[in-house]
C-alpha cells in the first residue's frame, strides 16, 4: 500500500518536470544521462517522504546455504516477502527472491547482500534508494567459450526486454578457482583459490562507470552433492561459497553485488522436480534473476538515505537467529519475528538467543501481527 502523501508529492513533482520540459527548449534537450539523475533525485525524494510520513520500512531475511524449507531453494520465498512487501518497504537478502531467469524482486523492495545487510544494521552504512543503476559484469576466466556466449546472450535479452542498463563485462585474469561442498551439518560452504581475480576485474567495471556488479563464477556440475535438492530436500550445494564471493567484493568496494553460478552443463533438465526448485531447471542460467534486483538495488552510503533508526521488523526463520541482524535488531529494541513454518539446518531458536523475539507459526500470521499491531 503506497503511502498517499508521498505519492501525491511524487507525482506532483512529475508533473512539474515534464510541464517544465515541454515548455523550455533548452531543457527539453538534456540527454538521457541528466534525466536518469532527476528522475534519481526525484525518486529518493519520494521515498523519504514515505519514510517520514510513518509508512513502516521491514527486513525479510533467509540466509542462504542452511537448507531453509522456505527460501531455500530457487526464489520460494517470493511469495511470501511479497506480501509484506504489500504493507510496507521491505529489504530482502539476495536469496530471497533471485529464482534463476526469474525474480520476486518488486518496486517495494530493496536487494541487499548478506555483507552489507550485516554494516546496515550495526549502523555502519545507509541504503539509498535507486534505480537504472549501471551494472558490470564478472565473468571467471575457467567459464568455456560456449557458456560464455550463452551468458552474453542472456546480457543482451535482458537489457533488450527489461531495459537494464548493463554497461559490459569484463572476464577475470585468471581462474577464480571456486570449489563447493555440503558439510555433514547440512550447511552449505566452499572455497575460493583466487578471489584477488575478481576484485581487480571488478575495480576495472567502476572505473568504467559500473554502479553495481554482477558476478559469474565457474562451479562444477552440484548435482551429485545433493541428489535430493531438486525434489525439495536438504540444502542448495553452492549457496555457502556464493555468499563468500558477494561478501569479498561488498566488503571491499562497498557497491550493490551478487553472484550467479555458471555451470558447463546447461541443458534444460527434463524430469520433474520439485516446484521450489524448478526455476534452476529449466534455464541455462540463473543470471537473469540477479541483473534484475541489481537494476534497482539501493547504493551504499554514510550519510542521508535510509539507515538502521528507520527500521521497524524483521522477519527470520524460526531456527536461524544468530545472525547479526538479529543481534542488532534486539539491541536497538526493533521487533524480531521467528516463523516456525520455515526451518532450516541450524538449531537457534530464540530460546537460545533472546525470549524478546517473537515466535509466528506461520508467515500470513506474522504479516496480520504486524498490520495490526506494529
Amino acid at each position: 500500500l503506497l503511502n498517499q502523501a508521498g505519492l501525491s508529492c511524487y507525482k506532483q513533482i512529475l508533473r512539474m518536470t515534464f510541464h517544465t520540459e515541454v515548455s523550455n527548449s533548452k531543457l527539453a534537450q538534456l540527454n538521457s544521462k541528466l534525466l536518469k539523475k532527476r528522475f534519481r533525485s526525484l525518486f529518493l525524494l519520494y521515498y523519504n517522504n514515505m519514510l517520514e510520513s510513518g509508512e513502516k520500512l521491514g527486513a525479510f531475511i533467509v540466509p542462504t546455504g542452511i537448507g531453509a524449507s522456505v527460501g531455500g531453494y530457487a526464489g520460494d520465498a517470493s511469495p511470501y516477502a511479497a506480501k509484506f512487501s504489500e504493507i510496507s518497504k521491505l529489504i530482502v537478502n539476495p536469496n530471497v527472491v533471485n529464482a534463476g531467469c526469474f525474480s520476486g524482486i518488486n518496486s517495494n523492495m530493496f536487494y541487499v547482500e548478506g555483507y552489507t545487510l550485516d554494516r546496515f544494521f550495526k549502523g555502519e552504512i545507509n541504503i539509498k534508494p535507486s534505480s537504472h543503476n549501471k551494472i558490470g559484469v564478472v565473468i571467471d576466466k575457467a567459464v568455456p567459450e560456449d557458456v560464455l556466449n550463452v551468458h552474453i546472450n542472456t546480457i543482451n535479452a535482458v537489457k533488450c526486454v527489461y531495459g537494464v542498463d548493463v554497461i559490459g563485462y569484463e572476464v577475470t585474469d585468471d581462474e577464480v578457482g571456486v570449489k563447493f561442498k555440503v558439510e555433514e551439518n547440512n550447511i552449505s560452504t566452499g572455497s575460493v583459490k583466487n578471489i584477488e581475480t575478481m576484485l581487480d576485474a571488478c575495480k576495472k567495471l567502476l572505473k568504467r562507470g559500473a554502479e553495481a556488479i554482477a558476478l559469474v563464477c565457474l562451479f562444477d556440475n552440484p548435482e551429485d552433492d545433493n541428489l535430493d535438492y531438486a525434489n525439495g530436500i536438504g540444502t542448495d550445494p553452492v549457496g555457502g561459497v556464493e555468499a563468500i564471493l558477494s561478501h569479498y567484493i561488498s566488503k571491499e568496494l562497498e557497491v550493490p553485488c551478487a553472484h550467479s553460478p555458471a555451470f558447463t552443463d546447461y541443458q534444460i533438465y527434463p524430469e520433474l522436480v520439485d516446484g521450489r526448485a524448478a526455476s534452476e531447471y529449466i534455464t541455462p542460467t540463473f543470471l537473469p534473476c540477479i541483473l534484475l534486483g541489481l537494476s534497482s538495488a539501493p547504493v551504499l552510503v554514510k550519510n542521508g538515505g535510509i539507515n538502521i533508526n528507520n527500521l521497524d521488523y524483521l522477519v527470520m526463520p524460526y531456527d536461524a537467529l544468530g545472525s547479526t541482524p538479529v543481534f542488532e535488531a534486539l539491541k536497538r529494541n526493533i521487533k524480531v519475528f521467528a516463523v516456525k513454518q520455515n526451518v532450516t539446518a541450524l538449531d537457534i531458536t530464540s530460546e537460545k538467543i533472546n525470549s524478546a523475539i517473537i515466535e509466528m507459526p506461520d508467515y500470513d500470521a506474522c504479516l496480520d501481527f504486524i498490520v495490526n499491531n506494529c
